[in-house]
């Protein structure tokens, strides 16, 4: 149960101080100054969230014609057990764990708001109080990690630490072990049930805003440091709330709602897309292991009847590579979310057909957008699935815009794609010369990913502004070759960067993974290139690879994957 706590993000969403950074809605009523301007509507069935662009413009705004909800995340809880108290809401099934909402609330109500980070970057850079950790999982031992950035710790007093590397830290907390200078999580969980701390909570909680910081989310880090991008509790709340209107899981019956989620916690697809969408709307949230493990996510599926599936373009290629994939009952599935990365055309149509998920949307969002912005219907065609990250999603506002003109982009034509509303974060914490880099006085994010939008307001992502291959003067975009790719037969994934070239500039590079017992060459893969794109964006080198530079939740570090490439070709 310590580990399933130390799980539950919940604990400290709910129990969360008045905020730090004292930011308020300002930094979120600028969009709300635009209106529609003659948007017109798309009938969808029960959902009215699908709108098109106007003009020939890349420009579209989400239906707004509901309310916001203006709850904090342990109000939204609170609700939940009200609605659905004795209905599943979490299975740990690696810890042979199940709660009801009523029991979740329970065991989120004595648990205090201490946050969990595992590196000095993140310590220093949030100020963080607390810090929360088993003694060892896999070959990381934590204790001792801490201990070589802390030595005082062993000689500490619990809850007094000093530090001189870590001066805010005072508090370690131990998920199992007794260790020198950490308090027990159970003691912790024990004495926030007597009564004085309860009402020390509900005290606190009466001055709690939606508008309060919730959560520090740290950016993945695939084009370097991460920055801890501060999210409220209206962002959250109404993100995870719209993402499950639009899976429609608020029509679906209990058994037809059972989110299996192979995906980490602390990335914003698993605490907000999972863990807050199943709160937000009743579903049982259903944790297959305690890192991704492909091979548990569909024991998960069949063992506990699994309808909807989560995951990465990666975690769903592992998935549906398993070698004894076909002796699991997947009869439940219904649908799932990809989303993290671009997910090539070919990976989603496996995953509607082999995995039975008729109802599977693609996402798009970035942790600074809380995350999701651009979002499938279930009931798109496959095609537009396939081909898009979907449409927009309510409340929120996005163009496409011209980089070197300054202006807003044509359809279907190529710019960066900027978003506005109420999932925009607060900032980044302590770095307000990086937040308005981003985040200019008018309200728009610049995402620095490049896109295009349809006359139906279909986005398709076409890559990162910063991954961008100048070719001789040639714009090459690292996902379209990517797509190609894995539609050879042999090709299980592939990564494009661009790699220095005195003559010009950049040269395209693919690092591929074959599928097992594959074997091909680099001229093969080349021949398979000619004739089906244009001869300029054919790759020069072809390099097979066994893995990737990866960040800690699993996407491609392509900064990382160039400078490798580089030295392997001696460039």
């Amino acid at each position: 149960m310590a580990a399933c706590a130390g799980m539950l993000r919940l604990g400290r969403l709910c129990a969360g101080g008045t905020g730090a950074l004292g930011a308020r809605a300002a930094l979120c009523r600028g969009w709300q100054e635009a209106g529609l301007l003659g948007v017109r509507l798309i009938s969808s069935g029960e959902d009215r969230t699908a709108t098109l662009p106007i003009g020939g413009l890349s420009y579209v705004q989400g239906y707004t014609k509901f309310r916001l909800i203006n709850k904090t995340v342990g109000r939204c809880l609170d609700a939940a057990a009200q609605k659905f108290p004795d209905r599943e809401a979490l299975i740990v099934v690696h810890e042979n764990v199940r709660l009801t909402f009523a029991q979740l609330k329970e065991e989120v109500s004595v648990n205090p708001a201490y946050q969990a980070m595992e590196l000095e970057f993140a310590l220093k850079k949030v100020g963080c109080k607390a810090l929360a950790f088993p003694k060892q999982f896999k070959t990381q031992q934590y204790y001792n990690i801490l201990k070589h950035i802390c030595p005082e710790v062993e000689k500490a007093h619990p809850g007094f630490l000093r530090s001189q590397r870590l001066p805010d830290l005072t508090t370690v907390i131990s998920v199992d072990t007794p260790m020198p200078g950490t308090m027990l999580l159970d003691d912790i969980v024990a004495a926030g049930s007597k009564e004085q701390h309860m009402a020390e909570l509900r005290h606190a909680q009466l001055f709690l805003s939606c508008h309060d910081p919730v959560n520090i989310q740290f950016t993945s880090g695939t084009t370097g440091s991460p920055k801890g991008a501060t999210l409220s509790h209206y962002n959250i709340v109404n993100n995870a709330n719209i993402i499950g209107e639009r899976l429609k899981l608020h029509l679906k019956t209990p058994e037809e709602s059972r989110v299996v989620l192979p995906t980490p916690l602390y990335h914003c697809l698993g605490s907000v897309g999972g863990t807050m969408v199943s709160m937000m709307h009743g579903v049982t949230l259903i944790l297959s292991s305690p890192v991704f493990d492909g091979k548990m996510a569909l024991e998960a599926v069949s063992k506990e009847r699994g309808s909807f599936l989560y995951g990465t373009p990666t975690m769903f290629v592992d998935m549906l590579n398993q070698p004894d994939f076909s002796s699991y009952d997947i009869s439940t599935m219904r649908g799932g979310v990809i989303a993290g990365s671009p997910a090539p055309p070919e990976v989603v149509r496996a995953i509607i057909h082999k995995l039975n998920a008729k109802e599977l949307v693609v996402a798009y969002g970035t942790t600074e957008n809380s995350p999701v912005t651009f979002m499938s219907f279930p009931e798109d065609t496959e095609e537009q699935k396939s081909q898009s990250v979907g449409r927009i999603m309510p409340h929120t506002e996005a163009q496409i815009v011209n980089m070197e003109l300054g202006t807003m982009a044509e359809l279907n034509t190529p710019g960066e794609l900027w978003i506005r509303g109420y999932c925009v974060m607060l900032g980044y914490w302590g770095e307000p010369q990086k937040t308005e880099e981003v985040i200019g006085q008018d309200k728009w994010y610049r995402t620095g990913d490049i896109a295009t939008m349809d006359e139906q307001g279909f986005c398709k992502i076409v890559g990162r502004s910063k991954d961008m291959i100048i070719r001789g003067g040639e714009n090459i975009y690292p996902t379209e070759l990517e797509d190609f790719l894995h539609t050879h037969p042999k090709v299980q994934e592939v990564q494009v960067v661009g790699v220095k070239d005195d003559r010009m500039g950049e040269e395209v590079c693919a690092c591929i993974q074959l599928k097992s017992g594959e074997e091909t060459t680099p001229e093969e893969i080349k021949a398979f290139c000619k004739g089906q794109i244009s001869h300029f964006k054919i790759p020069r080198y072809i390099v097979f690879v066994n893995n990737y530079p990866l960040t800690i939740s699993g996407k491609v570090q392509k900064f990382k994957l160039r400078e490798q490439m580089e030295r392997h070709l001696n460039l």
